[in-house]
């Protein structure tokens, strides 16, 4: 028999094991240590854990001057040990700072041509992936703040991802958070040309002040990265029923 799983009921459940985690201080680069908790570990099932932007690519530029890449990279690393202490198979399309297929000498616009591309062929390489890009938001106007969800049209099942993700963030993050998940258009390449369940997450927006300061914080990028965890074992669930 079927075991229907809401999101109030997720959200408790995965805090409790968040704060277990942090209670022993796990920290991002210790997640090839993590053992598997949960029988998701015996399924083909890949995510692909996206950190946005690197190397020369900064991305957008905080109020605070923080690159996007930066905070981009830190929610990555404290997603992947969360999802592997969960029982996630997980894929890091990059753990350093720099572009995929960056080359030395080659021209700027080249070196970002050929990540987007790595980051397509890596999810063309794998069985099964789901992928999770990170990233942050901005805009002109600095009274503009909450996380948003933007989710590929090529495979139809990231529409329930990305707004599972999206409720999830809004309960985890801000309630007030009025924000839907929104189909990207064909100027979002990865999203575009992603085979597979696929979603950007934005955050937040560094371009608002006290937003910025929030993503810059250790604490509430565990928050986002809970929320997100939640968002993606309700979006599981719904698959399994």
């Amino acid at each position: 028999m079927a075991i229907s799983i809401r999101l109030r009921d997720v959200l408790p459940l995965l805090a409790a094991l968040v704060l277990v985690v942090l209670c022993f201080a796990l920290p991002p680069i210790y997640a090839d240590e993590a053992e598997p908790a949960t029988a998701e570990a015996e399924t083909t099932r890949v995510l692909i854990i996206d950190a946005g932007h690197g190397g020369i690519d900064g991305g957008a530029v905080g109020s605070s001057g923080v690159l996007e890449k930066t905070v981009n990279l830190a929610v990555a690393q404290r997603a992947q040990a969360l999802f592997r202490f969960l029982g996630a198979r997980t894929v890091m399309t990059r753990e350093e700072d720099m572009l995929v297929g960056y080359r030395e000498g080659r021209p700027i616009r080249e070196n970002k041509n050929a990540d987007l591309y790595g980051r397509i062929t890596l999810l063309g390489e794998i069985e099964d992936p789901v992928l999770l890009s990170i990233h942050q938001n901005q805009f002109e106007q600095e009274k503009y703040y909450g996380a948003q969800v933007f989710f590929g049209t090529t495979d139809k099942r990231s529409e329930a991802l990305a707004k599972a993700m999206q409720e999830s963030l809004r309960a985890g993050l801000d309630p007030k958070n009025g924000r839907v998940a929104t189909p990207a258009g064909k100027n979002i390449y990865l999203l575009y040309h992603a085979k597979c369940p696929a979603v950007i997450v934005e955050c937040g927006f560094l371009s608002n002040a006290r937003e910025d300061a929030l993503l810059n914080t250790p604490d509430y990028q565990k928050q986002i990265v809970a929320a997100m965890a939640a968002g993606y074992y309700t979006y599981r669930n719904g698959e399994a029923n």
